[in-house]
């Protein structure tokens, strides 16, 4: 992935926070796992489907009901951050700071202090001054991704485990910049025929 900074609002907005994180980093990030061989480790997914994935992807009435229930999940999750306030930070030239990835440029979002100041260690840059915009996630989702060349969503809180993406999908970001997925599962962006 690569960050690349776009104007919050055709540079007509100031960032309003600016945040030295070193201080804060030091006290909220995860301790560091050290394997045999002195190295910090990061645990890996293990690749393996759950025992009830498994079952429930035998079981067509348990997997509907199982669908429907993430779907009712995310839902909740989506009007959630769609009422929540979330930090936006910007890059060194006062853009969003936002990341490429399957395609799709995301504006990077954090729940907190704590969530920005773990993606800062996480880059290893602590030591910068952090600037950054509370911003509402609907306002996101409906004003700041449609300015986005390209398909673009919100990544909320990137690199942690309670991490959340919302994709450039109808029904989370305005119809008109929604990628149809079709029933073959390959992408397509409606603004290209436009």
């Amino acid at each position: 992935m690569s960050q690349h900074g776009d104007d919050a609002a055709n540079g007509t907005t100031e960032p309003d926070r600016t945040s030295k994180l070193a201080e804060l980093a030091s006290w909220t990030a995860p301790e560091p796992s050290i394997d045999e061989s002195g190295d910090r480790t990061t645990p890996e997914p293990s690749g393996e489907i759950p025992d009830t994935a498994a079952a429930g992807a035998t079981d067509g009435v348990a997997a509907d009901g199982e669908l429907a229930s993430a779907r009712r999940e995310f839902a909740r999750l989506l009007g959630e951050f769609r009422r929540s306030a979330v930090l936006v930070p910007f890059d060194e030239h006062d853009s969003l700071w936002t990341a490429d990835g399957n395609g799709v440029r995301w504006i990077c979002a954090f729940s907190n202090e704590e969530a920005l100041a773990r993606f800062a260690l996480a880059r290893g840059e602590t030591r910068r001054a952090w600037k950054y915009r509370t911003v509402l996630g609907a306002r996101l989702l409906d004003a700041m991704v449609p300015m986005l060349p390209g398909p673009g969503g919100v990544a909320l809180d990137a690199g942690s485990a309670d991490g959340m993406l919302f994709p450039p999908v109808e029904g989370i970001v305005p119809d008109a910049v929604a990628v149809d997925i079709g029933e073959t599962g390959e992408g397509r962006d409606e603004r290209a025929e436009s």
